[in-house]
């Protein structure tokens, strides 16, 4: 028996975040200490087993409160149905004939849950990766992200954008633009322009989080997706600073500017927190991580961070400062990234 094991990494956005959903610009990294797993083989039934995160027997009534806050109420479950589903809704509308064998499909991440480290979708990228290996579908690499993103907009109803089904379908380091004059549509799906650069020419980076802090990405987004469709002043200013500010990036990165791409990834953070009213214990991170001499914003919707790293010495401190809030420090090695080509 066959097995198909696929993989997609947790991933965090290092400036232009949240503008991606916005027509903006950005650039993400993955993290690839933390990872998504799927694993499928022929079955003489089409079976979704139910994972750790899916249990629907607790200790006591704490523990599922406990289990619900983490995981929501469905556990991944949702996300490998609906990434079926949409594959077979792929598949029929491009003409692709699928063959009638059966399969067993099982999950498992070690992401931290609700911290912006886009657990969610790592489990539909993954999955999505097994199903083009099990009903042997190419799928352009292009078109990837955009489909994925409609698994959790269009059957799950969450509001999201491509930047992060951009980095892990892509993985390493990449450069997404979303402007309006620069998507354009493949195979029926809407497409942004995306660039990888090489991990390399970027400075040491670090990525701290916290198992305490758990604010569901949708709770953010759609407070701020509002506010921009009012057209309220400041936060449409805001995204197109937003992707000025992974423009500049993008050059501070392949001219080798730490110090500027350093001040651009504090800006990134200063500007969200002049539009949005920020949770007092993750601003806290941020700001022990700038007191360690380390630059610091939001990986993702917040509850993890990122930032470079001018020497030894400042990781040693922002670890200390860190620690007393309950935050895992972990350094970034995307040297040795090898993308999906």
């Amino acid at each position: 028996m066959e097995l198909i094991r696929r993989t997609a990494h947790a991933r965090a956005g290092l400036v232009g975040n949240p503008s991606d959903g916005y027509n903006g610009k950005t650039i993400s990294v993955i993290v690839d200490q933390f990872a998504a797993r799927v694993t499928m083989y022929e079955w003489d039934q089409l079976e979704i087993v139910w994972s750790q995160e899916d249990r629907s027997r607790f200790r006591s009534i704490r523990e599922l409160a406990q289990d619900v806050r983490l995981h929501g109420y469905y556990g991944g479950i949702r996300l490998v149905k609906a990434a079926i589903r949409k594959f077979v809704e792929y598949c029929i509308s491009r003409g692709h004939r699928l063959h009638d064998r059966n399969f067993s499909v099982r999950y498992e991440s070690d992401i931290p849950r609700q911290v912006g480290l886009a657990g969610s979708s790592a489990i539909i990228v993954a999955t999505l990766r097994c199903l083009m290996d099990f009903y042997h579908v190419e799928i352009p690499l292009e078109v990837q992200p955009s489909l994925v993103l409609s698994v959790e907009t269009e059957e799950l109803g969450i509001a999201a954008g491509l930047q992060d089904r951009v980095i892990q379908v892509y993985e390493g380091l990449v450069y997404m633009d979303f402007a309006k004059d620069r998507m354009q549509r493949h195979r029926g799906l809407l497409c942004g322009v995306y660039e990888r650069l090489d991990p390399s020419l970027l400075p040491p980076l670090y990525v701290a989080f916290s198992t305490g802090i758990s604010e569901p990405t949708e709770i953010f987004h759609n407070n701020l997706r509002a506010r921009y469709e009012q057209g309220e002043p400041a936060v449409v200013d805001a995204m197109k600073r937003f992707a000025d500010l992974a423009f500049q990036a993008r050059q501070a990165i392949l001219d080798g500017d730490a110090a500027t791409l350093a001040r651009l990834i504090d800006e990134n953070f200063d500007l969200r927190r002049s539009i949005c009213r920020l949770p007092g214990n993750q601003t806290d991170m941020i700001e022990r991580a700038r007191a360690a001499g380390a630059s610091a914003k939001f990986a993702g919707s917040g509850g993890a961070i990122i930032g470079t790293l001018p020497d030894e010495a400042t990781f040693n401190r922002l670890t200390a400062n860190l620690a007393p809030i309950g935050c895992r420090v972990i350094r970034l090695n995307l040297a040795a990234e090898t993308p999906i080509k």
